[in-house]
């Protein structure tokens, strides 16, 4: 077989290679017909996409153990570990996450360990070591680790409740939120294999870094290792991985200018106009440089999108926050003036902080008496045009899928797996399916859960918008899961649910943060549970234990959350205060809050918004610092190199990806855990922590957020 890759790799040049389109449709019944060129069916062999190719295996061993003890056992001690650290630091700022990345390279050792150290024999039947340790038992326990690894989207609706509307409720209830939200999505991605999963079109580009660091840790052979010279992709990993997490320390804790590198505000401190054009913390981010992977890499590593994904993207960033907001701003629309040109929070009209409790009713429903005695609500610039462009994204998902890929939609509608030319799903067609009825069952059960949550305790969220939220869920999972599954990138729903219930259902701020929630995460974790599928699909895990890890990791996971959460509400003293001494502020339980009364009245019917593209709708809290960068470093990689370095290209493009994010994540859980969290923090006070490089960005009026006019005392703007 390795004989055969080499040789089919042999059969492109470089140009032909780089299109991967060609071969793409020749269905497995007419591998016979005589008509047909040799070399096509001969292509068919591996992926005809050159991406997919340079970091998967076309080869399959179908007797290779999956779902043993060891997974079992490995994957939900990770699970409980890595959700309940990342629900911990959810609540912190800066925050820490440990990714699937550092899950992966974790979980690897500790796999092996098992492997080396546990007796061969068996306990009730079940095999305690079945061998080494193999790359499919690493992939399903990565999965199960970060299926639901990150903070639940639902947790903050429990959250917010306690911080700003004082409502606390019982366990139960948190617990059928967290569980109906994390989990009535994945009936959906059942539902959404055949479009997402199947086609060989649907890429999902970030699951190749993953694929790339799976093969390359266990020494796995793929077309992407061909004779093309040059060390080998395992020490090429070794190296870049080493380099990564040794130079993190400088702008992750020694040098953290080199991070937050506005050199120009720092020539003008106290500029205002400089400070907001320039500034990574409150401006917008001109500066344009930044010597840290993890701010590159922000916004998903520029390595594994598509360039002219990332073109599109930039050209959006720069016409709508480097022109319109500065010519937005400047002319004080919106009195954007009396506030920082890009902030995550929301004021009042002098320029304060948003005081919620100042315009609830007792039952925690909006008062508009006391809304308008009080003060309007207004945003900052940028987070305004955000929203507007999440309006504008939404309408334009629906309008390109429709446009290029409806007949793709309704010929996949028709079609049966087995049908599919592409190798991975031939080779996957050995394994047993997951029946219908289990996605219904999920469903079902969920959906139960869901209506006793809004039924049972007051949250003023009635049974038929539930359902409505379920369907606009459902409605956009396709279109939204095809953008994401080509381009990496996933439009949000949050937005346009908002809009939807606000005008529905105005002034109940708990019920527009669960519809939002279930009309949103819904499809997150639908596109979730497909694009842990398609790592399965291309590393050849069996769909049955695939769909068992990840149901129970999910359930495991969300139960952890919920528990750490409450423990923290508890034990923390004065969580939340944006003062809080150990930084636990909850920026995104803030930024949560805030969109829960952003639409307190109905004047949206006047509003109308432009259709246009998105690729912006992590701003704010993102910036310049993240956009700017990860464009520059995309166009190197997946530009210049890809075009006249294809080769080089194919060899090691995503396993330098894996590395660099893998070198990251492995050095802040080290600089955390031994260097800032030990001694309350106080470990170099007075060296490190204290010298110029790691301050002068913070005496600027960009860290201050100036703005360009202030309220006098007394006064008010709006």
């Amino acid at each position: 077989m390795a004989a055969e890759r080499n040789s089919q790799s042999s059969m492109y040049d470089e140009k032909d290679a780089e299109k991967g389109h060609a071969f793409e449709g020749i269905p497995v019944a007419e591998f016979d017909d005589p008509n047909i060129d040799k070399g096509a069916i001969l292509l068919e062999d591996d992926s005809p996409y050159p991406e997919v190719r340079s970091a998967v295996a076309n080869t399959d061993d179908p007797d290779m153990p999956v779902s043993t003890l060891r997974v079992w056992v490995l994957g939900l001690v990770f699970a409980i570990l890595i959700s309940g650290l990342n629900q911990f630091f959810f609540f912190r700022f800066p925050s820490v996450s440990i990714s699937g990345l550092a899950a992966q390279l974790l979980s690897f050792p500790v796999g092996r360990l098992w492997a080396r150290i546990m007796p061969n024999k068996r306990i009730f039947g079940i095999q305690v070591n079945p061998g080494p340790f193999n790359v499919k038992e690493h992939v399903l326990l990565t999965i199960m680790a970060t299926v639901g690894g990150g903070s639940a989207y639902a947790t903050d609706i429990v959250a917010v409740q306690r911080v700003y509307y004082n409502q606390t409720y019982n366990f139960s209830y948190q617990w059928f939120v967290v569980m109906s939200t994390q989990l009535i999505g994945f009936s959906i991605g059942g539902i959404g294999r055949r479009f997402l999963v199947q086609p060989p079109s649907m890429i999902w580009p970030a699951n190749l870094v993953n694929c790339a660091l799976f093969n390359t840790l266990h020494s796995q052979v793929y077309s992407g290792m061909g004779n093309r010279g040059g060390i080998s992709r395992e020490r090429f990993f070794t190296y870049a991985f080493m380099g990564s997490a040794a130079w993190y320390f400088f702008p992750g804790y020694i040098f953290q200018a080199l991070s937050v590198f506005s050199w120009v505000t720092w020539i003008a401190p106290n500029n205002v106009k400089i400070n907001q054009l320039f500034g990574y913390s409150s401006g917008l981010g001109m500066s344009l440089i930044t010597f840290d992977w993890s701010q590159i890499a922000y916004i998903g590593s520029p390595l594994a999108t598509p360039w002219w994904a990332e073109a599109n993207i930039a050209v959006g960033f720069v016409f709508f926050f480097w022109i319109l907001t500065p010519v937005l701003y400047y002319s004080n629309v919106w009195f954007s003036q009396f506030m920082p040109i890009s902030s995550r929070g929301s004021f009042d009209n002098t320029g304060a902080a948003y005081n919620v409790t100042a315009i609830l009713n007792p039952d925690s429903t909006i008062n508009l008496e006391k809304y308008h005695s009080y003060s309007p609500l207004f945003l900052s610039t940028t987070f305004a045009i955000s929203y507007g462009l999440s309006f504008a994204s939404i309408t334009a998902t629906l309008t390109h899928t429709f446009l290029y890929f409806r007949k793709q939609i309704w010929s996949q509608s028709r079609k049966a797996m087995h049908e599919q030319p592409d190798i991975h799903a031939r080779l996957m067609s050995v394994y047993r399916q997951v029946p219908e009825w289990w996605y219904a069952l999920i469903f079902l059960s969920m959906f139960v859960l869901g209506i006793i949550s809004i039924e049972v305790w007051p949250t003023q969220f009635p049974v038929w918008a539930f359902v409505l939220a379920l369907v606009i869920a459902f409605v956009y999972v396709i279109p939204v899961g095809m953008i994401q599954a080509i381009t990496n990138q996933q439009i949000g729903l949050n937005v346009i649910t908002e809009l939807i219930i606000g005008y529905m259902l105005p002034g109940r701020p708990v019920a527009m943060m669960m519809f939002k929630t279930w009309g949103y995460i819904t499809m997150a974790q639908a596109l979730t549970f497909a694009s842990d599928f398609k790592l399965g699909h291309y590393m050849k895990i069996p769909p049955r234990p695939m769909f068992f890890g990840q149901v129970v990791a999910t359930i495991v996971a969300g139960t952890v959350q919920l528990g750490v959460q409450a423990w923290m509400f508890t034990n923390i003293e004065d969580i939340c205060d944006p003062h809080q001494k150990d930084g636990f502020i909850c920026p995104s339980t803030e930024v949560f809050g805030t969109a829960s009364i952003i639409w307190p009245n109905t004047f949206l019917r006047y509003v109308n918004f432009p259709v246009i593209f998105s690729g912006t709708g992590a701003i704010p809290p993102a910036t310049a610092v993240n956009y700017v960068p990860w464009t520059i470093v995309g166009f190197v990689f997946q530009y210049v190199i890809r075009r006249r370095h294809f080769s080089w290209w194919t060899k090691y493009n995503y396993v330098l990806s894996a590395a660099l994010d893998s070198g990251v994540a492995i050095s802040i859980i080290l600089i955390f855990f031994c260097l800032e969290y030990p001694l309350n923090g106080q470990i170099g006070i007075n060296t490190i922590q204290t010298w110029w490089g790691n301050t002068v960005f913070t005496k600027t009026g960009d860290w201050n957020s100036v703005t360009l006019k202030t309220v006098p005392a007394g006064s008010t703007f709006g």
